[in-house]
């Protein structure tokens, strides 16, 4: 997977500010947006360098990106609230809104989780009221998707997974 279609991924802050950074590979599209890969052992620019691969979903134009992991990991699905992507030659950007969604693997749990993260940060980045009502829906449409069997979080996800697990 290395090398194919390399791309960068930039997630800020809703000021701009970096927060994380990692190369990735660009799979594929579909309907549901554009499917990256990340290679195990990737180094995001914190010098956090992970174990297991993922791939990670950027739709077209929804206030969400959506992180898909192998076993072990404890999340099968972990989604970002952020600002719809911009795309350059390079990659892509998208600012981390703080609120997240996940699914718990061992118990399909579906979890929001971070609210007291981003009601800080609403008030230190000024985040407009549209902003904040963007964000909330995108929460709770993904807390409804990962318990309902809404695709791609219910098997969708795994053909793009194997891409990078085989």
């Amino acid at each position: 997977m290395a090398g194919v279609n390399p791309i960068r991924v930039e997630i800020t802050k809703y000021d701009g500010s970096p927060h994380r950074g990692y190369p990735a590979s660009l799979l594929g599209r579909d309907e549901h947006g554009s499917w990256l890969g990340v290679a195990s052992g990737t180094v995001s620019d914190d010098g956090v360098a992970h174990e297991l691969p993922w791939v990670l979903l950027i739709p077209d134009d929804g206030w969400w990106t959506a992180m898909f992991n192998p076993p072990p990991q404890g999340s099968e699905v972990y989604c970002d609230i952020a600002t719809p992507a911009t795309w350059t030659a390079q990659g892509v950007t998208v600012a981390d809104l703080d609120l997240d969604v996940k699914r718990r693997r061992a118990s399909g749990a579906v979890l929001l989780v971070d609210e007291d993260e981003f009601a800080v940060h609403r008030v230190r980045f000024d985040y407009p009221p549209n902003v904040v009502e963007q964000a909330w829906a995108a929460a709770k449409y993904l807390e409804r998707a990962l318990a309902d069997g809404t695709e791609p979080f219910a098997t969708h996800y795994h053909r793009w997974l194997e891409k990078v697990t085989t």
